[in-house]
């Protein structure tokens, strides 16, 4: 994936004005189809709802410095624990990765003019605008204080904007099927001539797999939430016991989109990685096959554990057994991916620049979070460490920390081809480090307060738990420095004159790199026709026009 050649043939490109520029005018912006400008709003989008439900988590860190009352008062504390999760779960760590970076690259890499379906793609944006202000209008309505899971009976019971945010996650999930019904014909229908299934790039099998997961497992969410409505507003026994419902049966229904959906946020996090890795190992990656293979095998294996979630729910041993066993196999995958990337690594040409120093990052908070995952998927274990923040801890490593570090990867390696100007490269190594500590300062230490037993959503607790809480808090302070350090050198890279960097900053190999910084409206000048497999990094790979044998 090397090189490419075009209709035009090397060396007559024909100039036209870049995606940014042509048409103009913010009408054209609310009304294209252009995949890399629906790809940018949905990045801002992100960003500024990742913004607000930062700024929730502060709030929280901020409450849990002393045992007692700190800022708020309980009520209040269940309400921004409500909507932190409930943002950063449906308007950040899912959308994030496949609707902003992936509508962005995915067509650029696999050499297609566009998405499959333009104006389903510009449907989805308006979609997701959609959902997430039905989410924020709760406010107006008292807010809601069941905890971003929605657990029945509770959320059949209490007052506040319960069915409005129930709804809203209901009318968001609509967006992610849109995105990944689009990206599932594009990988088929539009890859660039010569670009067979195994010379895809690693970032488009690991959209494919997740796409899967998004058009499977969705509607199973949203029918759920559906019921729950019903529930509210009808008063329809399914959930709640007191109307003849069954509590548990809400959590099965739940967690058989939610587990899946752990790797709606995972798998779009490791595509990114390996992009990355190659491209600044400048190596050809180790053990493509076996990379693109375990994606697939993680999005299908993902509907098969949903129930270790609920080890305590009063399943049968027999199930618990076979729900753990599956929880311990869906690692291997995951630990494919991790052997092949440091595999990758090793005795390459290392160049540690913003995008790298992220993935290296997530290389150690990934296989944290993976190595604390096996302590819950054990029977014995579990009962212990369940409802304690040793799951909270967890959950952030894997889904939290492992998203937010590769989301920054991609961000910091398309930014140049994005916007065709390059952020401050000291900074951005300086934000990374603030990232990585301030994280693992803020996390670290709720794995020791959950086996010590300290439950989580609890809004006061026992002084004995104050330091590692303190700790927690501070770490949290380190965190949010970085993240306001990044958005400041990436708004500042915009006083740069656009075109400053070049087509292909980074020396990499896929089919993005071979158009200009920032691309044209239709992406390449012409038809970009494959003559490489993927992450061709030889001393001397074959020139454009040339097979390689």
């Amino acid at each position: 994936m090397s090189k490419a050649i075009t209709e035009h043939g090397v060396g007559h490109a024909v100039h036209h004005a870049d995606y940014l520029e042509e048409p103009k005018g913010l009408w054209s912006w609310l009304t294209t189809v252009d995949h890399k400008r629906i790809g940018l709003m949905y990045l801002w989008s992100v960003m500024f709802f990742f913004l607000v439900g930062g700024l929730f988590a502060l709030l929280i860190r901020l409450e849990l410095l002393t045992p007692k009352q700190t800022i708020m008062t309980a009520e209040m504390y269940n309400r921004v624990f409500t909507l932190h999760g409930a943002i950063m779960t449906f308007l950040v760590i899912i959308p994030a990765i496949p609707a902003a970076l992936g509508n962005f690259a995915l067509p650029l890499l696999v050499g297609a003019k566009d998405v499959a379906f333009p104006k389903l793609n510009l449907a989805s944006l308006y979609v997701y605008w959609t959902g997430a202000l039905m989410a924020v209008a709760t406010l107006a309505l008292g807010g809601v204080d069941t905890g971003w899971t929605f657990y029945t009976p509770y959320s059949t019971t209490t007052g506040g904007g319960v069915s409005l945010m129930v709804l809203a996650a209901f009318v968001l999930g609509f967006s992610s099927i849109f995105t990944g019904v689009n990206f599932i014909a594009t990988i088929h229908k539009l890859r660039a001539p010569g670009m067979g299934w195994f010379e895809l790039p690693l970032f488009a099998w690991g959209m494919y797999s997740t796409a899967l997961i998004q058009i499977l497992a969705t509607p199973v969410l949203g029918i759920t939430l559906l019921l729950l409505v019903m529930e509210r507003v009808l008063g329809v026994g399914i959930f709640d016991p007191q109307l003849g419902g069954d509590p548990v049966l809400f959590q099965h229904f739940f967690w058989f989109y939610s587990h899946p959906a752990v790797y709606i946020m995972i798998l779009p996090a490791m595509a990114v990685i390996s992009e990355v890795i190659p491209t600044f190992s400048k190596k050809t990656i180790f053990g493509y096959k076996a990379i693109a293979f375990s994606s697939v095998a993680i999005a299908l294996l993902g509907f098969l554990v949903w129930a270790h979630h609920m080890f305590v729910a009063g399943m049968s041993l027999f199930a618990g057994a076979i729900f753990s066993f599956l929880t311990f196999f869906i690692a291997i995958p995951s630990a494919i991916k991790v052997f092949n990337w440091i595999a990758t690594m090793w005795r390459g040409s290392i160049t540690l620049e913003a995008p790298m120093l992220y993935a290296l990052s997530f290389l150690l908070i990934f296989t944290i979070g993976g190595l604390t995952g096996l302590f819950l998927a054990s029977l014995s274990t579990d009962v212990h460490l369940h409802d304690t923040y040793f799951v909270v801890s967890h959950f952030h490593y894997v889904m939290a920390g492992s998203n937010l570090i590769a989301f920054l990867a991609g961000i910091h390696y398309w930014w140049p081809k994005m916007y065709g100007r390059m952020y401050n490269k000291t900074l951005a190594a300086i934000g990374c480090v603030l990232v990585f500590v301030g994280f693992n300062v803020t996390f670290l230490p709720q794995f020791v307060l959950g086996s010590r037993g300290m439950p989580r959503r609890y809004y006061n607790y026992l002084p004995q738990f104050q330091s590692l809480h303190v700790a927690s808090t501070v770490g949290s302070w380190i965190l949010a420095a970085g993240l306001f350090l990044i958005l400041a050198y990436l708004l500042a890279s915009f006083r740069q004159k656009k075109g400053s960097v070049s087509a292909n900053p980074w020396g990499g190999r896929t089919l993005e790199w071979e158009t200009s910084s920032p691309p044209t409206m239709h992406n390449f000048e012409g038809q970009p026709v494959l003559k490489h497999g993927p992450y061709d990094y030889r001393p001397n790979p074959a020139p454009v026009g040339e097979e390689s044998h």
